[in-house]
């Protein structure tokens, strides 16, 4: 399938409002563009390039051909009257040589698409993953504050930007203008400079009032995907939310709200379709007045004796071979504008600095002892950008094999501090050091191999249990997998499923309950084996039960290994080796369970709160 005839199927309806106000520099969106195809890697790379830009230039240098020889050929058959076999030998030939180069500039760009497509599929794939790669490495700040899914659609249409530039330009417009001058110089070099400057003009006149009525219609066609956005979205939001509509009897007020963004998206469709017809007609219009006064010249000229009858239907089919790429010029140009916004956006989050990131200099983590990492925290501070208060002054250490609890009122910075021992985040002042090294010192990689967080909301893949338990450790072995989730306590639960580890857990694993998916994190940090284990709240969901039974398992799995365990509940940390009371980002007092009731401070009053509540 043809480029031109893919772009029609696509139709109006693909237009679609900026995401961001800038506007990018063209010459530096070509820059990134022709970049990024030489980081493609696409196979016979050179090769295909040039194939593709020689079968491109050769199509259009026989589009205008063509029509030559079928004037030619008309020529032939109205001048020989007297000798009508010579005439109709000399008329097939040249009708034939006509069909011949006329499939022969429609075949070359199926042959350039054929070749070209590893290309442009290697570029996209390119810049989509190169994208991705980046948006994985940016800090958690920069998650925290960006939509998800607008940060996929923006890797989404750069990478589809991509593609469609490089084929709009360099194969759709590009040649376009090389006809435009082949023409010129054919209908002024082989009949009268008259016949170039109707080509050049009518073109010239066509694309300023495309351009002048496409910039217009934008405004439009943004009213009309943000009423359509608004309508989608009322829908979506009462469906999503049918119990609380049915239970305040709201049916009818949804319905209403429906209806009217309905009414407003009639609208925006109104004037859209107007303003397109409006540039349907102008188009046709500019077309259908070029057309006359080429046929009027050549008419002329054809009766004054200097032109055949067949360098008339010469010069009007070159015109309307100008035309048919000329069709899609108002979306073509619309889409350009979008994809270099669309492609800038990507190129920008490219831009964006991790904030955590390996130092040039970045070593592997040295290896440990068996029973664990030593870490230790030396005068950390950090405040959130959000906030006015944030960590002042930390300072511990968790010895090898030992388990260190941090327990105090939410926001006090408890989970803060898991944070730096993971170096998802980095200390202002101060260092954090595991076995005698600066984390930031170490290779990231290397450090996410010797450490596991089992967070307070664990958040699964929308694959098997089998796959997220497996995700600690790709190399594990089924057996392997399979111990960790008993160690988990999530034997039975698997063996009752019908499908057993070949469960589906849904999306963020929302078909589990908060306690299994607890325990699906659980299992999964056990398998990956760490030197150091951060529990945040690992037990917050679970039942009286199941915590006991759980709290076990995490007994005997804090043995050989270093645990940081953030809990809000003191019961489940009364074991621990050392605590560390935080309040206000401050540890204000440190001490085993038995030693912190004895003085009557912060934790023996949260105890005794908890006691009570209990």
């Amino acid at each position: 399938m043809s480029y031109v005839s893919a772009v029609r199927r696509r139709g109006d309806a693909l237009a679609r409002p900026s995401e961001s106000g800038a506007k990018p520099s063209t010459w530096a969106a070509l820059r990134d563009l022709a970049a990024l195809i030489v980081r493609s890697r696409a196979p016979q790379l050179r090769l295909r390039l040039a194939a593709a830009l020689a079968l491109t230039v050769a199509g259009k240098v026989l589009g205008v051909l063509a029509p030559l020889l079928l004037g030619a050929a008309v020529n032939r058959l109205a001048a020989g009257q007297d000798a009508a076999v010579q005439v109709g030998f000399a008329f097939a030939g040249f009708a034939v040589g006509w069909a011949l180069v006329r499939f022969l500039s429609s075949v070359a760009p199926q042959a350039r698409d054929a070749l070209f497509t590893a290309v442009s599929q290697a570029a996209q794939r390119r810049a989509a993953v190169e994208a991705f790669t980046h948006a994985l490495t940016l800090s958690l700040d920069f998650h925290q504050t960006k939509r998800t899914g607008a940060l996929s659609r923006t890797i989404e249409r750069g990478s589809r930007a991509v593609d469609f530039l490089m084929r709009i330009l360099v194969f759709n417009l590009g040649p376009t203008a090389l006809e435009l001058v082949l023409a010129a110089g054919v209908l002024a070099g082989k009949y009268d400079w008259r016949f170039a400057a109707t080509a050049v003009v009518t073109v010239v006149v066509y694309g300023w009032l495309t351009f002048a009525i496409s910039d217009w219609r934008i405004g439009i066609r943004r009213e009309l995907n943000e009423a359509d956005q608004e309508a989608v979205g009322r829908a979506v939001d009462a469906l999503i939310n049918y119990e609380t509509v049915k239970t305040f009897g709201a049916e009818t007020r949804a319905a209403a709200d429906y209806d009217r963004a309905l009414e407003s998206y009639g609208r925006a469709s109104v004037r859209s379709n107007s303003s397109l017809a409006l540039l349907n007609a102008v188009q046709s219009a500019v077309m259908s007045l070029g057309l006359a006064v080429m046929a009027v010249l050549a008419g002329y000229e054809a009766a004054a004796g200097r032109l055949g009858v067949g360098d008339v239907t010469a010069a009007v089919l070159i015109l309307l071979s100008l035309y048919a790429p000329l069709n899609i010029l108002g979306f073509a140009y619309r889409e350009i504008r979008q994809s270099f916004i669309d492609m800038e956006a990507m190129v920008e989050l490219g831009r964006q600095q991790a904030d955590i990131a390996d130092a040039p200099d970045a070593r592997d983590l040295p290896a440990g002892a068996r029973q664990g990492g030593d870490l230790a925290f030396e005068g950390v501070s950090y405040r959130h950008g959000g906030r006015s208060e944030g960590l002042e002054a930390i300072s511990f250490r968790a010895a090898p094999g030992t388990t260190v609890a941090l327990v105090g009122p939410s926001g006090a910075g408890k989970s803060t501090v898991a944070r730096l021992a993971l170096r998802l985040i980095d200390p202002q002042v101060g260092r954090v050091l595991l076995d005698g090294s600066d984390l930031r010192d170490i290779r990231q990689a290397s450090l996410r191999r010797e450490t596991a967080l089992v967070p307070q909301d664990v958040a699964l893949f929308n694959d098997t249990l089998y796959a997220n338990i497996a995700f600690g450790d790709p190399q594990a072995t089924p057996e392997q997998v399979r111990a960790a989730a008993e160690a988990a306590e999530l034997g039975g639960f698997i063996e009752a499923l019908p499908d057993g580890f070949g469960t589906k857990v849904g999306e963020r694993g929302l078909k589990l309950s908060g306690g299994e998916r607890q325990r699906v994190g659980i299992a999964r940090a056990l398998l990956a084996d760490p030197r150091l284990l951060v529990l945040d709240e690992a037990t917050s969901a679970l039942d009286g039960r199941t915590e006991a039974a759980i709290q076990e398992t995490l007994r005997k799995a804090r043995q050989g290994r270093t645990t940081l365990v953030v809990a809000h509940r003191l019961s489940t940390v009364a074991d621990a080796d050392e605590i560390l009371v935080i309040r206000d980002g401050r540890i204000v007092e440190r001490g085993r369970h038995e030693e912190l009731l004895a003085r009557e401070g912060d934790y023996a009053a949260l105890w005794r709160k908890q006691i009570g509540e209990g």
